[in-house]
């Protein structure tokens, strides 16, 4: 890359860890007393590799650390090993698109008015951190999944999955129109991210949004992992047969359960679509005796939920061995052409994801495994090899970061915080010590009521409301860090949730949240008068 190889970002951006700041203090006190000289035309700031999965969640990634021990990721271990690792990345909605609005544009949902995956449509006019990095001189691409329903904008090249996309052999969209990719689509959206890559303008920074749709519902697996697991039996959750008892009804009356909503497609009894006569010889002779065996045993109860479970995990954990490769091929691609000193790469997901904890799949509430999502960044010369951070971050923190990153200003109406300083291992005094959280979309597709609620380290104050049900709940990670309780009604906790509701209502007086939300933010079925 003329002008921009050879060497980490040192001086101006990196030098060791945490000395942006001090390059700028140093290069004030060198030139006090001096007559201003001529501004030199800026530099540009380093490469972005920004690697983003869905449902993508921490229990699947040995680099978390699991108790159970589901997966080992080594690649994505080898990206940790080389970076940071947030342990308390938190999202803001938990679901798929307006995730990937508020990364867009760094803003709550309200803010950005793209509520649910149900009728939600973008405005792609406002203001994104592509559109401004495009402007300051970087070259902008963005292949995978994009799920925002308009266009994509501020990108020099894209190439999406229209809607979710399939796992097999997907159509994608361009600029210049729809075509049919074969192969499995985490190996064509790793195809197409390194075939950019290597094609792009040498002279520029880049900014690449390699953006996968695994491991979303339906966990249709690459052919090459079928029986990855040798029929391994998976350990259970605890939670698995979570009961609910003593739960708001809102917790108990859902539709994303493993017992009540697990479909043949989701448990591989009929074929994925878009897969081709040669692959499914290959998917039948793994499937077909284990289901031929499943279907004469006439499972029930408790013994249906567990054979689902294990099925679920073959599958979910093969689409996770895929990103991991993925993972790897790019990092590869990085090394092999001499820039991976000279390019931050973060790996991130838009929500976590249920492992069958609380008997659930999918994600949508506060709890922890939904909330929670991954993140690792690896900036040479910034970030500590090996370290992690355990501050409350958020998806809304990434535009701000991504800007800061390549000397932008960060709009005023952006609500995150750039993480540059928690990258070099210094932590802010006022750094945030709790989040607000509010999810929208009811009642289709798994009747999760609307809930707004606030989160800090230990605790979470949870209000379902607008339906037939208006509940409170108030979890305690510290004496119950399975959230299967709620404490709000226990006399030993007033003190503590008279501290969390006034926390709750400033947390909303700050990011503009006071009013109610739209009837459209909650889907295209109206469920009774709020």
């Amino acid at each position: 890359m003329a002008g921009h190889r050879g060497g980490r970002w040192n001086g101006e951006w990196c030098g060791g860890r945490g000395t942006f700041m001090a390059a700028l203090i140093g290069v004030a006190l060198l030139t006090a007393g001096r007559a201003p000289a001529a501004d030199p035309a800026p530099r540009p700031g380093p490469n972005i590799l920004f690697i983003f999965c869905d449902d993508l969640t921490c229990q699947a990634l040995s680099c978390y650390g699991d108790d159970r021990r589901l997966l080992q990721t080594p690649n994505i271990d080898r990206l940790a090993k080389a970076g940071m690792t947030f342990d308390r990345c938190l999202v803001t909605n938990s679901i798929c698109g307006p995730s990937r609005a508020t990364i867009l544009t760094g803003k709550y949902s309200h803010r950005n008015g793209f509520y649910n995956n149900t009728n939600s449509r973008f405005d792609s006019t406002q203001t994104t951190f592509p559109k401004l990095l495009q402007t300051a001189g970087y070259q902008t691409a963005l292949v995978g999944k994009w799920h925002l329903v308009s266009e994509p904008t501020g990108f020099d090249h894209w190439e999406i999955l229209p809607g979710q996309g399939i796992y097999y052999n997907p159509p994608m969209i361009s600029a210049s129109g729809k075509t049919t990719r074969r192969g499995y689509v985490t190996d064509v959206i790793t195809d197409l991210s390194l075939e950019w890559l290597a094609t792009r303008d040498r002279t520029k920074p880049f900014l690449l949004m390699s953006q996968h749709k695994a491991p979303h519902r339906e966990w249709a697996p690459p052919l090459r992992h079928l029986g990855w697991d040798g029929d391994r039996s998976h350990p259970e959750p605890a939670t698995l047969f979570d009961d609910y008892a003593g739960r708001s009804r809102a917790v108990s009356d859902h539709d994303m359960g493993i017992d009540r909503t697990f479909t043949e497609l989701d448990a591989k009894l009929r074929p994925p679509p878009g897969i081709t006569p040669e692959e499914l010889v290959t998917w039948n002779a793994y499937y077909g005796p284990r289901n031929d065996a499943f279907r004469a045993a006439n499972l029930s109860g408790r013994d249906l939920v567990r054979w689902r479970y294990q099925r679920y995990m073959h599958d979910y954990l093969a689409c996770v061995k895929a990103i991991d490769e993925s993972v790897g091929r790019m990092l590869d691609a990085l090394e092999a052409e001499g820039i991976a000193d000279e390019t931050v790469v973060i790996l991130s997901s838009d929500q976590g994801f249920f492992l069958g904890e609380h008997g659930w799949f999918d994600k949508r509430w506060i709890f922890e495994e939904s909330l929670r999502t991954p993140l690792i960044v690896r900036w040479p010369g910034l970030t500590e090899p090996g370290s992690q951070c355990d501050k409350i971050v958020s998806l809304i923190d990434f535009a701000p970061t991504f800007l800061t990153l390549a000397r932008v200003a960060v709009p005023a109406g952006m609500q995150g915080r750039a993480l540059q300083p928690l990258l070099a291992g210094h932590a802010p005094a006022d750094w945030r010590t709790s989040l607000y959280y509010h999810y929208y979309e009811y009642p289709v597709p798994h009747r999760v009521r609307p809930h707004r609620g606030v989160v800090t380290d230990r605790y979470k104050l949870v209000h379902y409301y607008g339906t037939d049900v208006d509940d409170w709940e108030l979890l305690d990670r510290e004496v119950d860090p399975l959230e299967t309780k709620s404490f709000h009604a226990d006399p030993a906790y007033a003190e503590r949730m008279r501290d969390l509701r006034a926390e709750l209502d400033r947390l909303r007086r700050e990011v503009g949240d006071e009013t109610d939300p739209p009837r459209t933010a909650f889907g295209d079925k109206p469920f009774g008068d709020r």
